[in-house]
């Protein structure tokens, strides 16, 4: 069973079948970030991954749009007006805000709601934010315990800080294409946008590390971080292949370049993968294939001498593998105690029991849509865990309640509105 709050003190309990029911209204359990006010200027990917995971485990996220809402809400994959499946997956748990901050009435809101918040989140090219007003240095002289965090293409410094950042650039410049790919081929992409969500991913540690480093100081702290330096920072096998070898990391398709056999193999009905690179497991895969001769064989005798003669080692394992189905083989494996998988599409992964029976499927109710589906979080904690609470916001849905909490009156709000502020 998996368990996941939606809503106001509800619970959905969900089966290893993967199949989600509401079983009522529950006391919320603490969560591991409750009483953390998050603002979320961001769009697209790497912002918007990095504040619901941050969401997830409770903080109050208030995510603030421009008139008309961020461009991911009209992307392809539109399920409804304004509603898409890219911002769905990506924004779950969140409040809705929409405030137009190229007016200085709504810069004047989001100062009062800095004042009131721990963290805000924002992915503009560098200089846009003080352009507009809301920079770390105008927003910290209010609250000295605003931890700020900018996450952009290349970062706030250094010679490309005012370049814009996609995650395609990133892995190009990073290095990660290059090493991606067939041996021999060209440079290829990762098939998920890898330096996105590492910048997402990097900057939950750095937004954390600053909250620990206030409850010290009493003072937040500016955090940056980039796409560019979560390829880079990902790239830690590749990099210190260049610098301990002399050797350019180049594509070696599912292959390891620093183990072997670490890879995949062609069976009769698809592909598996194997990780038996280490002298204990190597003798176990060569006895289950029927090729125990391999193990003295000087030219595999070692991880060495398997890494340099891989091309060699290849085809004699795939020349047995390829007389039998994966389930063979995948079966052969577990009984040797040999590290093996299928290689799925994204379709089987999501539907493997063990992806069910770890929560990574969920469903959570949509005011329009129905029931919709979305990836769980992969951080299980037994006594603060994440909560699945409810879909992405509808366009400026907590627009009104989260002014009324800065104490802005109805009449307030109302100009506010009149004027296009808000909405």
């Amino acid at each position: 069973m998996y368990a996941a709050h939606h809503g106001r003190g509800n619970t959905v309990t969900c089966t290893t079948g993967g199949e989600c029911y509401d079983v009522g209204p529950m006391a919320p359990s603490p969560r591991a970030l409750d009483g953390l006010r998050v603002l979320d200027l961001t769009q697209v990917m790497a912002g918007p991954f990095c504040a619901m995971l941050l969401a997830d485990m409770g903080a109050d996220v208030i995510k603030i749009e421009p008139p008309g809402g961020e461009a991911t809400r009209g992307m392809d994959l539109e399920l409804a007006p304004g509603v898409s499946a890219p911002f769905l997956a990506v924004n779950r748990n969140k409040r809705g805000l929409v405030l137009d901050l190229k007016r200085p009435e709504g810069v004047a809101v989001l100062e009062r709601l800095a004042a009131t918040a721990d963290v805000l989140i924002e992915n503009y090219r560098p200089g846009v934010a003080k352009r507009i007003g809301i920079d770390y240095a105008k927003l910290s002289a209010t609250n000295p315990r605003l931890i700020y965090c900018s996450i952009s293409g290349f970062g706030q410094t250094g010679p490309y800080a005012d370049r814009g950042g996609y995650d395609l650039i990133a892995q190009g410049m990073s290095g990660i294409m290059s090493a991606t790919g067939s041996e021999g081929g060209a440079p290829v992409k990762v098939g998920v946008p890898i330096t996105d969500l590492g910048a997402g991913l990097f900057g939950v540690f750095g937004i954390l590390c600053a909250v620990r480093a206030r409850h010290l100081t009493g003072r937040g702290q500016l955090v940056d971080t980039s796409l560019f330096e979560a390829g880079l920072a990902l790239s830690a096998w590749e990099a210190t292949e260049y610098w301990f070898t002399g050797q350019v990391p180049r594509g070696l398709g599912t292959a390891h370049r620093l183990n072997a056999p670490y890879q995949a193999f062609r069976a009769s009905d698809g592909h598996f993968t194997v990780g038996a690179a280490n002298n204990n497991l190597f003798p176990r895969f060569c006895a289950l294939l029927g090729l125990d001769h391999l193990v003295k064989d000087p030219r595999f005798d070692s991880v060495a001498h398997r890494l340099k003669n891989r091309t060699a080692l290849e085809p004699l394992i795939e020349a047995v593998t390829i007389g039998q189905p994966r389930a063979h083989w995948l079966a052969k494996c577990e009984e040797a105690g040999v590290p093996a998988g299928p290689i799925y599409s994204v379709p089987e992964a999501l539907d493997d029991a063990h992806a069910r029976a770890r929560g990574m499927v969920q469903e959570l109710p949509h005011p329009t849509l129905g029931r919709v589906k979305g990836l769980g979080n992969p951080v299980k904690m037994s006594a603060t865990p994440p909560v699945m609470a409810k879909v992405a916001p509808a366009l400026g849905e907590d627009t009104d309640a989260i002014l009324r909490e800065l104490g802005l009156g109805d009449g307030e709000i109302a100009a506010l509105r009149a004027d296009k502020v808000v909405a």
